[in-house]
């Protein structure tokens, strides 16, 4: 039985393969473009510097990604989730990275991998899920309020927060404008 083609366009959700990890370095540093545009002279070499290697993600957590079918070299990573959890972060779960190539952007990509990230904390048994973003930039706060994410007043964040926030200042990420730790609780989904 011969299986149709995707039609062009069509983005899939899945959990990383090693084949993929090598592409996501790649998929990060795509972004910079758009940092370096929008914040002009408030640009920070953080945000500039060379993105982890994919291998060093899967290490350190679950990655997922969106893969397109329409790419000029076949079937490739177009997005990633980051995702990752640590015992002694209890309930938590935090989602390290968010990356979508510029060309796949608008599309509803991003979206898709937050909730996917979202859905795989859930199973994987965590009841809350946060990040660490700029407040103002569009495709960062904003963005995750659209997606359920509130802020963490800073006399509440969990400790593995508050010291991912003072690694944040260590990198000078707070000179290109203000960021926060978001959040959204887990909720369990019912079934008639």
């Amino acid at each position: 039985m011969s299986r149709t083609p995707p039609a062009p366009g069509v983005v899939r959700l899945r959990e990383a393969r090693p084949s993929d990890l090598r592409h996501l370095a790649g998929v990060e540093n795509s972004g910079v473009a758009q940092f370096e545009e929008h914040l002009g002279d408030r640009m920070v070499p953080a945000l500039a510097s060379p993105a982890p290697s994919g291998g060093d993600r899967d290490l350190t957590g679950t990655v997922l990604v969106a893969v397109a079918d329409d790419g000029p070299a076949g079937p490739g990573p177009v997005g990633f989730a980051h995702l990752s959890h640590q015992d002694s972060w209890g309930e938590w779960a935090h989602l390290e990275q968010l990356s979508v190539l510029p060309t796949h952007q608008g599309r509803g990509v991003g979206r898709a991998l937050v909730e996917a990230a979202r859905e795989r904390a859930r199973w994987d048994g965590h009841r809350r899920l946060s990040l660490c973003t700029y407040r103002d930039v569009p495709w960062n706060g904003p963005f995750y309020r659209s997606a359920g994410f509130e802020e963490v007043d800073e006399a509440h964040l969990q400790p593995f927060q508050a010291a991912l926030r003072a690694r944040e200042q260590e990198l000078g990420l707070d000179g290109a404008g203000p960021r926060c730790v978001m959040m959204v609780t887990l909720a369990r989904k019912s079934y008639p």
